[in-house]
């Protein structure tokens, strides 16, 4: 079955408990929409992921009895071929897994690491300035050791069912055989990202006649399968150490600003795993990725918003839409300052989501969006100094749910498109490390929160969310890429789904309003023309949204079985069986 997407409507806290009220006497349906327009239910087990190849592969590896972990092992092995503008082989990511069993909601960080040898001023000019951006992108130290392997390994030996080098089969015969190039990739191969004018994606994307790909081409990549034969025999040990890890070493110390990263930073790379972050949202609970991860703004976003009547609005009540910006630019501005690597940094998580100091932001929220808000104060908050990140885009999201009602939010990335621009072994190596601050130290040293360190994994917007309601059964899993615009996504997706009643795919399809310091901006054109004046009138001029977009994915209960949305605004589908 295919859910095709419609046109587009106008902590680390050590037991990350939840204080919930008691129970409510019977388990809360999922949401409901009437005239949300046709949909069809999967039965037994539903994939929605940014591309239809991805799809295929994790529903193949279902069908043969894999879990929701197994299935994602195949759909990333995939979407770093055929999507390699946003994931792969060389990136990092983020995981929230749901244990059908145990009703628990487990979090798994594959976020890149620093080089050891790695220092504040690794983005700094002699003089102390920060380096542009762009010669920072394109360098070898732009580059942090790859985790999304290692920590879909970890996740699969917790919770897989199929032997680990079955999982890579499919997108090895891809890779070998040949793939159509789908649309989005074809767009980014023949863009303005600097990355595709890079030397090895220029060697990459040209053909024999001296043309480049485009959309419909049927491409190889050999180079990618003999990768994932390695990583199909050894494991993580297949691209963090022999000669795969040699050869990243050596392709990061080329060129001009050479990096850091050595063997011995590869091999002892290790993802985390924890227990979600969850946190009550009316009547459901909402449980995301832990810090250093986009999970903590966006449950703060949600906690600000849960205190207005934005439930009982609609997708075209502008009053609706200044909530969610208002809501948004508040816990924008506490994550930007307060959240860096929980394990180098003190983050006041329990501060930021306490229930008074949320109430204290919501009240900002006033009738006219005014100047950009500045950070508050949480209890037990430190003081660290004024972040400078600038976090572009180039990121994906898939959502999976298998027989067994276990279910898979994962957001992965190589942080911009195609990552540095460097290739190894056909993949590219991601830029992850632009995501520290530029400007780490304060005029009066005090160190951002984010600043660059050794073995510190930078601050990331990236937020899978599963949503379950009060007897901790599946609701709803969503997520999005974006960038620093990931949060906004999600919220405005969950708000859909359970404040407005929106049915999976109408609730990816929502128009997006990024609303962050002074800049809104958005879909403009798919507001409806009401919508666009009543924000206008409420102080919030939206512009056209020139950064990277959403790629929302969603899976929903419905019954006995699940329902799909995958983002028009992307080349996903959603396909369940």
């Amino acid at each position: 079955m295919i859910l095709k997407a419609l046109p587009a409507v106008a902590l680390l806290l050590s037991a990350c408990t939840v204080n919930l009220p008691a129970p409510t006497p019977a388990p809360v349906a999922a949401p409901a929409a009437p005239n949300a327009g046709d949909t069809t239910l999967a039965p037994h087990a539903m994939v929605a992921a940014a591309n239809p190849m991805a799809v295929d592969a994790g529903l193949e590896v279902l069908r043969a009895g894999g879990s929701a972990v197994d299935a994602a092992v195949a759909v990333q092995a995939v979407l770093g071929l055929v999507e390699p503008q946003s994931s792969g082989l060389g990136g990092g990511a983020f995981m929230v897994y749901y244990d059908a069993k145990t009703r628990k909601v487990t979090a798994y960080d594959g976020r890149e690491t620093a080089p050891a040898a790695a220092t504040p001023a690794l983005f700094s000019e002699a003089d102390g300035r920060p380096e542009p951006f762009r010669s920072a992108l394109l360098s070898g130290r732009s580059t942090g050791v790859p985790g999304a392997i290692a920590m879909l390994a970890m996740a699969q030996a917790d919770h897989g069912k199929r032997p680990w080098p079955s999982l890579f089969a499919r997108a090895a015969r891809l890779a070998t055989d040949g793939f159509v190039v789908p649309p989005r990739m074809g767009a980014a191969i023949n863009g303005r990202a600097p990355q595709a004018a890079a030397p090895d994606a220029v060697a990459y994307f040209t053909k024999p006649d001296g043309t480049r790909y485009a959309a419909g081409d049927t491409l190889r990549n050999p180079s990618y399968a003999a990768t994932l034969r390695r990583i199909a025999a050894e494991g993580p040990a297949g691209l963090l150490d022999g000669p795969i890890a040699a050869a990243i070493v050596a392709r990061t110390h080329e060129g001009a600003r050479p990096g850091a990263m050595t063997l011995a930073d590869l091999k002892s790379y290790r993802p985390r795993r924890t227990e979600a972050l969850c946190r009550p949202y009316r009547v459901h609970i909402v449980c995301t990725a832990a810090t250093e991860s986009g999970g903590i703004g966006l449950q703060e976003a949600l906690g600000i918003v849960a205190t207005t009547d934005i439930d009982r609005r609609t997708p075209a009540d502008p009053q609706g839409w200044f909530q969610i910006a208002q809501a948004s630019r508040l816990a924008y501005a506490d994550r930007d300052y307060f959240v860096g690597d929980p394990a180098f940094v003190r983050v006041p998580v329990a501060g930021l989501l306490a229930p008074d100091y949320l109430a204290k932001r919501a009240a900002l929220i006033g009738t006219v969006a005014g100047p950009a808000p500045d950070h508050g104060q949480p209890a037990a908050a430190p003081a660290p100094g004024v972040d400078a990140t600038a976090e572009p885009g180039g990121t994906t999201h898939f959502v999976i749910a298998d027989a067994a009602g276990n279910v898979v939010s994962m957001t992965t990335t190589v942080e911009s498109i195609f990552g540095s621009g460097r290739m190894v072994g056909g993949f590219f190596l991601n830029n992850q490390l632009t995501d520290f601050s530029f400007a780490p130290l304060s005029p009066d040293g005090t160190p951002a929160a984010n600043a660059v360190a050794g073995g510190k994994r930078p601050r990331s917007s990236m937020a899978p969310t599963i949503i379950l309601d009060r007897q901790r059964a599946f609701v709803a899993a969503a997520g999005s890429p974006g960038g620093p615009a990931i949060q906004a996504y999600n919220l405005k997706a969950i708000v859909g789904l359970l404040d407005w009643k929106l049915r999976a795919q109408a609730a990816a399809a929502l128009p997006n309003l990024v609303a962050r310091g002074d800049r809104f901006s958005g879909d403009t054109a798919m507001f409806a023309p009401a919508t666009v004046a009543g924000l206008a009138a409420r102080g919030i001029t939206l512009r056209p949204d020139d950064r990277e977009n959403s790629g929302v994915h969603i899976i929903l209960r419905r019954g006995a079985g699940y329902e799909g949305g995958a983002d028009p605004r992307r080349d996903g589908v959603a396909k369940g069986f």
